[in-house]
């Protein structure tokens, strides 16, 4: 007898969700979660790009603070430029067009070195003719020479005769030999004139002809070639082709740097004051140097005085109108006296760049950076020294300061220093 079916496996259990609805839920809930990271990313990286990046300067030790404090410090600061003490723009002393130039750039020349010459032709054929001129007048000169002396001697003889017998010569004869006698002198005197003035012309002549020749005026180096052969050259320029200096030359030996200090530190700056020069060229390299001139009078439009500070350490990298920036050195520290005590005391001094310094509501302050914020701070700042600003009071040494980054600075602002 067959057994009868089991039905019990058709029956459906209403309770699972189908297959096609969980594949789903597990697809959406992937779906969310790789939104919900996308999401979580966003924001982390719109929240690092709204944190600025700044630039920051490390405030320096105070100059003069405490006694520790380096014997010679800087306190004034000042940029400028390297030129020659020695310097000319050489030219020639009568116009003519350059036939010769002897030298180039670089080129050392000593004293009395023929630089270039002009075309002298005619020049050496005014010579020529000077020197015929004094030929000739050298001739006429023996000739009234001659007459002359032939009427002193006609002179002599009439006047002997007429001592010896005063019937053989009239008193008139023998005045008209010594009338002659007087104007033949009269024409030596005036042809010796004559000789004397065309020597003259031939010193003259040959001066003119040496003022073509142009040669150094001291022992320097040339800089610069103004003119080339061919051209026409003139003491001074008149325009046109003229060239007014042939070749501009420097002596190196003479050195120097010219800067121009902010009238208000001019008092820290004497003569013989040691200083450190940087060039712009070799901004790690630092050449000594010593204040030889404080020039005695003030730019009034810029408010600084011209200081010329000499080079004590000669290299052949330091060259003419390179930018330089000179730290002068104080021997002893800045010194203020106490409201209640005659004793001087020591004043700190610390130096910021300029950019460190903001004016805000008639203050004048800094942001120092404090982690990952900006605080302010308010301090007393002096006028700006060659791109820095001495603050009398407010800052110690060693604070970050914000010097770039961020345009308007507020309290406890969030930023980033930049590498």
């Amino acid at each position: 007898m067959t057994q009868p079916a089991d039905l019990s496996k058709l029956r459906i259990n209403r309770d699972a969700p189908p297959p096609g609805v969980q594949s789903a839920v597990i697809r959406n809930l992937i779906l969310l979660l790789i939104v919900a990271v996308l999401i979580a990313g966003g924001i982390w990286y719109m929240r690092g790009r709204s944190v600025p990046v700044v630039q920051v300067a490390t405030v320096g030790a105070p100059v003069g603070a405490g006694t520790g404090a380096p014997a010679n410090a800087t306190s004034v600061t000042a940029n400028g430029y390297v030129v020659a003490r020695t310097k000319a723009s050489v030219s020639a002393k009568t116009a003519g067009r350059l036939a010769f130039l002897g030298v180039s750039e670089g080129s050392f020349v000593r004293k009395g070195t023929v630089i270039a010459r002009l075309d002298n032709a005619d020049f050496q054929a005014a010579v020529a003719q000077a020197e015929a001129n004094v030929a000739a007048s050298e001739a006429t000169l023996i000739e009234a020479q001659a007459d002359r002396d032939q009427a002193v001697r006609e002179t002599k003889r009439l006047r002997d005769v007429r001592t010896q017998n005063a019937n053989l010569v009239s008193p008139q004869e023998l005045e008209n030999g010594e009338s002659r006698a007087a104007q033949a002198e009269a024409r030596v005197n005036a042809a010796a004139a004559r000789q004397r003035v065309a020597e003259a012309g031939v010193r003259l002549a040959v001066a003119n002809n040496e003022n073509t020749i142009i040669r150094a005026p001291f022992t320097g180096t040339v800089l610069r070639k103004d003119a080339e052969v061919g051209e026409v050259v003139a003491p001074s320029v008149g325009g046109g082709l003229t060239r007014g200096a042939v070749v501009t030359m420097a002596d190196l030996a003479t050195l120097e740097v010219e800067v121009d200090v902010n009238e208000a530190y001019i008092a820290r700056i004497t003569s013989d004051l040691p200083a450190l020069i940087t060039l712009d060229a070799y901004p790690d390299t630092a050449f000594r140097g010593a204040v030889r001139q404080v020039v005695p009078t003030a730019d009034r439009q810029r408010a600084t005085v011209q200081v010329k500070v000499s080079i004590h350490d000669r290299d052949a990298r330091i060259l003419p109108e390179m930018g330089a920036r000179v730290d002068f050195l104080q021997p002893t520290r800045p010194e203020v006296v106490l409201a209640d005590s005659s004793q001087p005391a020591a004043r700190p001094i610390v130096r910021v760049p300029q950019a460190a310094v903001y004016e805000d509501g008639g203050a004048s302050v800094v942001w120092i950076v404090r982690g990952d914020r900006l605080t302010r701070r308010e301090i007393d700042a002096g006028p700006v020294s060659a791109g820095f600003r001495e603050v009398r009071t407010g800052l110690s040494g060693g604070e970050q300061l914000l010097i770039g980054g961020v345009e308007t600075p507020a309290e406890g602002m969030r930023v980033k220093i930049g590498t």
